[in-house]
Order: structure tokens, then C-alpha cells, then sequence
């Protein structure tokens, strides 16, 4: 198993988990990816694609340990990456657009103009048909992946930062500040909201319907989407 992540320092570290009693972490490669600090990463089975605040998106080989390459379309900080599968890798940015990249020539396939003010977070259904995305024009996008085009546009009284579709594809969530609202896919209305006491910054679905959540306090908690209750919680940092 590798884990990657990147910093301020414009570095991309990658980490070899060898799975024990206890797990072990063991440096594997440093990649100084960018002229200005990491703001995006995402990983398939085969490579490392870093956004930055200096408008790139390179492309680093975890098989042959090299890069691979940069990405040169947008015109602002590289806010979000997602793959779908080995084939195709969406990003977005302050400049507004959404891209759709073919990862076996690492061509763009389409650029679309998604929101009037920056691209904050989008999420990739799991067929692969839809994608998802906020910004910083208060609305939540629909995206026809088969058409390349807006399927549905919906107004949200404030800023949404991050959006994630469920494994299922059933439900999707958005973050705004402190607040988690969860929704129905088939009728796009919210089922249910969770409140934290402080910001939060990252959220990934561990089930269908469970939920971690963290922000800026130190504790990791875990939420039933169906029930909107803490089932359990940690301490995972000193700080944020």
C-alpha cells in the first residue's frame, strides 16, 4: 500500500504501509513537483497527479518512480483532481473551468466553464456518468460525463467547499463551514445535516452510509448518514 501527500513546500512525499503489528511506514520516494505549494493530489494504481498554486498539474509515474509530465490548461490555482478508473481525470480550478482528461494520452478531452467564480470541490459518480461540483457562486452543478455538458443547476444559500458522492452513488453530501447536509439522489432534496462545533476540512465516506469527518480541531469522528449521529470519535492531532 502507498500513501501520498503533498505540501506547503511544493514536495509530493510517497510512503510504503507495510501492514503488521504495528503498521510500519517506510519513506519511498520525494518529489519536488511545483514552483509554488500543493493544493490538490490524487492517485490511481499507477500515478500521482498534484494541482498547485502555481497552475500546473504534474504527473508523477509511481511505477518508474519519475515524472511523467504536466498538465497545462487552466489559468488559476488548482482547487480539486479526481480519476475515474485508469482512463479519465477531472480538475478544477480558480479560473472556473472543470476538465475532462484522457489519462492514456493525457490529452484534455473537454473544458467546460462550470461556475462564475472558482471550482471549489467535484465529485465522480461511481458509473462514471455524473459528476458533481461547487463553487464560489453558491450553486451545486450536475455534469452529463457521456454529453460533456450541465445537466442541472441548483442554488445554495452559501458556499459549499466540499461535495462527495457515496460508493453506492445513492446519496452525496456537501460541506459548508461546519455543516454536512446529506442528499437523496433520486429526489436531489436533503435527507438530513450534521453540525460540528468547528470547521471542516476533510470528509470521506467509509461506508455507503457512514461518514469520517475532520476539521479544525483534533478529533476524528464518525457519523451514520442515516441516522445523522456520532458513533464513535478519536483523537487523531495535537491540532487541526
Amino acid at each position: 500500500m502507498e500513501l501520498v501527500a503533498g505540501c506547503y513546500e511544493q514536495v509530493l512525499f510517497g510512503f510504503a504501509t507495510r501492514p503488521a503489528e504495528p503498521w510500519t511506514v517506510v519513506p519511498d520516494f520525494t518529489h519536488h513537483a511545483h514552483s509554488a505549494s500543493l493544493s490538490a493530489v490524487a492517485v490511481n494504481n499507477r500515478y500521482v497527479v498534484t494541482g498547485s498554486r502555481d497552475e500546473t498539474i504534474q504527473i508523477y509515474d509511481m511505477k518508474k518512480k519519475i515524472e511523467h509530465g504536466a498538465l497545462l490548461q487552466h489559468n488559476g490555482t488548482i482547487t480539486c483532481l479526481e480519476f475515474y478508473g485508469t482512463a479519465h481525470l477531472l480538475s478544477g480550478a480558480e479560473d472556473g473551468l472543470i476538465c475532462i482528461w484522457n489519462t492514456k494520452r493525457w490529452e484534455c478531452l473537454k473544458s467546460m466553464k462550470a461556475h462564475k467564480g472558482h471550482v471549489t470541490s467535484l465529485s465522480i459518480h461511481p458509473s462514471g456518468k455524473l459528476a458533481l461540483s461547487v463553487g464560489t457562486d453558491k450553486t451545486l452543478r450536475t455534469w452529463n460525463l457521456v454529453e460533456g455538458r450541465s445537466a442541472f443547476i441548483k442554488n445554495l444559500k452559501q458556499n459549499a467547499h466540499i461535495i462527495k458522492w457515496s460508493p453506492d452513488g445513492k446519496r452525496y453530501v456537501t460541506v459548508i463551514t461546519n455543516k454536512v447536509d446529506i442528499y437523496n439522489l433520486d429526489t436531489a432534496s436533503i435527507t438530513g445535516t450534521i453540525t460540528t462545533e468547528k470547521r471542516i476540512s476533510s470528509l470521506r465516506f467509509i461506508t455507503d452510509s457512514i461518514i469520517a469527518i475532520a476539521g479544525d480541531d483534533e478529533i476524528v469522528r464518525f457519523y451514520s448518514c442515516d441516522s445523522q449521529k456520532c458513533l464513535c470519535e478519536f483523537k487523531a492531532h495535537e491540532n487541526r
